[in-house]
């Protein structure tokens, strides 16, 4: 039973410290592609001690909820991995405690509480900011709802470690259904992320800032909350997408030192392979005009339903 606990803290731990290096590997081959030498992999971690050591400065009309939304944007995304198969392929003591829609509604509300503050802050850019990230929320929620809906009907439960068995069973593996439900999710992260097409985390022009714009008047110790905590989201999701949806290839099958170790490698590999296509697809596109996202969105729901229906007819 100890042997369990201490698996669960590992995995959180897992999610904790590998956020900021496989941001900072994803952004040297970003770079790379485009023909610049990049940042140091190590600078993620360099750019949380530098905004950690600096001074939290907030605007006069803000409230309470200044101080509330970082830390619950931040500790979002390792709740969720508590719920889901991040580095071993059986239930670990809280892996009961929700299901994906659990683990949805926590992660909307940590996006919520990041909305409520960049409203709270007053400021222009960030209302902008969430102005249109609200446009694509309008149909990213239901797009996922519809992934989790399929996966449920094929599984016929909503237990992440449930529907990681059955769908890479050799009755889903592979099936039209499957490959969807993948592609949808695969949508689904790019947009959620903000990674182009849909946004340019990178960009610097303040009227075409999407994601980024909801953190434009943080600094200090809220900014490395609120950066943490959205590099952790991204780990979640793709956590998600290669080891719920996809492929349980890696995870440990016993709560052991060497088996849980050999998995965080393994899995931190298929992140890396996930993440390096990601950056691979961003590099031949361009960003999209505000409202052509909402178009980007609707092929991601268009194939969740399909898939949805797959799941409900099994093919």
């Amino acid at each position: 039973m100890l042997a369990n606990w201490l698996t669960q803290l590992a995995q959180v731990l897992f999610v904790l410290g590998f956020a900021p290096l496989l941001r900072g590997l994803l952004e040297r081959y970003k770079a790379r592609l485009a023909g610049r030498p990049g940042p140091p992999v190590w600078q993620p971690y360099r750019d949380l001690r530098k905004w950690w050591h600096k001074e939290t400065v907030r605007t006069q009309s803000s409230t309470w909820i200044a101080g509330f939304a970082p830390v619950t944007y931040f500790l979002a995304p390792l709740v969720v991995t508590l719920l889901i198969p991040a580095l071993t392929a059986f239930p670990l003591p809280l892996a009961w405690m929700g299901d994906m829609l659990a683990g949805g509604m926590i992660l909307g509300a940590g996006g919520l509480s990041l909305l409520l503050a960049a409203l709270d802050a007053g400021s222009v850019y960030p209302a902008l900011g969430v102005s249109r990230i609200r446009l694509i929320g309008v149909f990213t929620e239901p797009l996922a709802l519809l992934v989790v809906f399929g996966a449920a009907s094929a599984a016929g439960a909503t237990i992440p470690f449930v529907v990681n068995r059955t769908l890479t069973g050799p009755a889903w593996r592979f099936s039209p259904t499957h490959v969807l439900l993948v592609v949808a999710w695969f949508l689904l992260l790019i947009a959620e992320t903000g990674r182009i097409p849909v946004d340019n985390p990178s960009s610097t022009q303040e009227l075409s800032l999407i994601d980024p714009a909801r953190t434009f008047e943080a600094s200090g110790p809220d900014l490395v909350f609120y950066e943490w905590g959205g590099w952790m989201k991204f780990v979640v999701l793709s956590l998600i997408l290669v080891n719920v949806l996809l492929t349980p290839w890696g995870l440990a099958t016993r709560a052991q030192l060497g088996a849980v170790l050999a998995a965080m490698v393994l899995v931190g590999f298929k992140m890396l392979l996930l993440g390096l296509f990601l950056v691979t697809v961003e590099a031949g596109f361009a960003k999209l005009r505000l409202l052509r996202n909402v178009d980007f969105v609707a092929v991601g729901i268009m194939l969740a339903a399909l898939g949805a229906v797959g799941a409900i007819f099994s093919l």
